[in-house]
């Protein structure tokens, strides 16, 4: 009882600082662009969700999706700005999976993937990394190997996560400690900041869904 309260009441700051974070963007009070702002809103929203196991998360990560596929556009983050693509189309693929993945077309279900299963993801996302530093550099990115491992690293997790799949927390976290760096270099404080809440969230989402998958 007393963790829920604790829960609402994080719940209902997180809310408070949203709105005012939105106003202070519009009102150019601090030097953020709205673009930020709402990205910043709508990804903490997401993470929250997933780490819930809310199916919402995904209509909540289309809009987020969108916003940040404007503002890296803007800093020449190119890999992640075709990332944010490629999000959307997998959010509706993770959408239908987590309503009618499970057996029998029932809701889907937290699990551990197999090692070979595992193994294969690993080498996808190097050679993945490898074809988008070529691309990246082709675009003048900024960071080519850096963007390019974190978008491989992300696009793993996002498969792992549309299957339910714990192991997903190891690379978004992963993920999360590169980008926080990263988006720091690029003037981008406010997405960085983001980052650091994401990581913080995804230690939460892997104990929560560790909880989930030893009581199945």
């Amino acid at each position: 009882m007393v963790s829920h309260r604790i829960e609402k009441a994080a719940v209902g700051l997180g809310a408070l600082s949203a709105a005012i974070l939105l106003l202070a963007a519009e009102r150019q009070w601090i030097a953020i662009s709205l673009t930020e702002a709402l990205g910043f809103v709508t990804g903490v929203g997401c993470v929250y969700l997933v780490v819930k196991q809310n199916i919402w998360n995904f209509p909540i990560g289309i809009a987020n999706n969108l916003f940040f596929l404007v503002l890296f556009s803007r800093a020449r983050l190119y890999g992640d700005a075709g990332l944010q693509i490629v999000y959307l189309l997998l959010a509706v693929h993770g959408w239908y999976q987590w309503w009618y993945g499970g057996i029998a077309r029932s809701v889907l279900r937290v699990a551990r993937i197999s090692r070979s299963g595992l193994g294969l993801v690993i080498f996808s996302v190097i050679v993945m990394t490898g074809l988008l530093v070529g691309i990246l550099r082709l675009v003048n990115g900024a960071a080519p190997w850096l963007d390019a491992f974190t978008t491989a690293l992300s696009l793993g997790a996002q498969y792992l996560l549309n299957r339910k799949l714990i192991e997903t927390w190891w690379l978004w976290i992963t993920a999360d400690v590169l980008y926080v760096w990263l988006y720091l270099a690029r003037g981008l404080p406010l997405t960085a900041a983001l980052y650091g809440i994401f990581l913080a969230l995804c230690v939460m989402g892997w104990r929560a869904w560790q909880r989930a998958l030893v009581s199945a």
